[in-house]
């Protein structure tokens, strides 16, 4: 078991001894210090640029895209997935995901030789119940993993519809052509289930009516029970089952009182559309970037940029933006390496997937090569977190 536990470690952390050095090739992206990125490459509905830099001691965010076949049958959907996982208290839920959430949702398109919602939400709960069944084996020695969690953004683009679920505070904006002012807009796409905004606040209290201390503001930031921001996530068992909310978890995380329902949720926020040929790219990000940019700012970055490399300017900016709020260097920050990175910026990934009008239209029939890549390079076999 603790072998099984090294290996995720080992899979979800990426050395940075040498932060100049410049390693991978282009097709599996390339490594630049605390940074990893995919300029570009091709998806069958357009291109895409990808992109992730590292804060944390261990890279907690986590990140995939598979484009081609959509389910396990000859005849199934096709299109392309995109996946962002935020992790906190560590990387294995994130990692858990990245290996197993797009199996799951083509397992579940294949009993249903289609992509819906229904898809999504059956993959989203199948994984979930699969991590619970690794912290269920590995809480006799390693207890502190029932404290650990993922926030998990997904977007699948299937016969010319667009797919978005979510469940914690990661974010994908559509970037949107409007013909009578030229402009680009920005278009926020995915719900966020963070306490930090008010109607989130709202609708936990009324799920929790008899618990006044569902929401506290500890340090001037609203928390759930005074723990964790987000009110939806994958993993974080202490907050969903009571089993995993007592000794040996650290005492920070045990509650005084028992709960008898869940106080966080897995249920995906899922929205359905169709994409219309004005609809030209989507920026998938953890919120480590939207912590420093706007949705429109981030947008018209997109706009005014190349499509080679876009991802990566997105972080430059994002990380030029968090400099300035400490009153200190870009180029210094840059020199500062991950752990103690994190007390400037979070790990961010972003991942900006362009739509080529002509090529969403007939997704149906276009089969092109198929696409499987993961942000920061990291590969791991299939079974890695697999309960035994």
């Amino acid at each position: 078991m603790l072998v099984t536990l090294m290996n995720l470690l080992r899979a979800c952390w990426r050395p940075s001894s040498n932060r100049h050095a410049r390693t991978g090739s282009d097709a599996a992206g390339r490594q630049d210090g605390l940074l990893w990125y995919k300029d570009t490459g091709e998806h069958v509905n357009g291109e895409f640029s990808m992109a992730v830099v590292q804060a944390n001691n261990l890279l907690e965010d986590q990140c995939q895209i598979e484009s081609g076949p959509l389910s396990f049958l000859d005849s199934g959907p096709y299109g392309t997935f995109v996946g962002v996982y935020d992790g906190h208290g560590g990387p294995e839920t994130a990692c858990y995901i990245n290996d197993h959430l797009f199996q799951n949702l083509k397992r579940f398109a294949s009993e249903q030789n289609s992509m819906s919602a229904d898809v999504l939400k059956k993959a989203y709960e199948a994984t979930e119940d699969g991590f619970f069944s690794v912290v269920t084996k590995q809480w006799p020695v390693k207890p502190q993993i029932a404290a650990v969690g993922s926030c998990c953004l997904v977007g699948v683009i299937c016969g010319g519809m667009l797919y978005v679920a979510n469940v914690g505070d990661s974010r994908v904006v559509l970037g949107r052509h409007v013909k009578a002012t030229g402009e680009v807009l920005a278009v926020q796409l995915s719900a966020e289930h963070n306490v930090s905004i008010e109607s989130v606040r709202k609708e936990l209290q009324s799920m929790h009516p008899d618990d006044r201390h569902i929401v506290v503001l500890k340090h001037n930031v609203w928390r759930v029970k005074g723990l964790i921001q987000v009110c939806r996530s994958i993993g974080d068992a202490y907050l969903k089952k009571q089993e995993f909310n007592r000794e040996p978890l650290y005492a920070k995380f045990r509650l005084r009182e028992p709960f008898h329902k869940p106080i966080l949720s897995s249920e995906p926020s899922i929205c359905v559309q169709p994409l219309q040929p004005h609809d030209q790219f989507l920026i998938f990000a953890s919120d480590g970037l939207w912590e420093h940019l706007t949705n429109q700012e981030a947008v018209d970055i997109v706009c005014s940029s190349p499509r080679n490399g876009c991802a990566r300017k997105l972080i430059r900016a994002a990380l030029q933006a968090a400099a300035k709020k400490r009153e200190m260097r870009y180029s210094d920050l840059k020199k500062i390496d991950r752990g103690v990175r994190r007390h400037f910026h979070d790990d961010i990934t972003v991942i900006v997937v362009f739509l080529d009008s002509s090529l969403v239209s007939r997704a149906s029939t276009n089969r092109g090569p198929a696409l499987s890549l993961r942000g920061g390079g990291a590969s791991m076999r299939s079974n890695t977190l697999t309960p035994t």
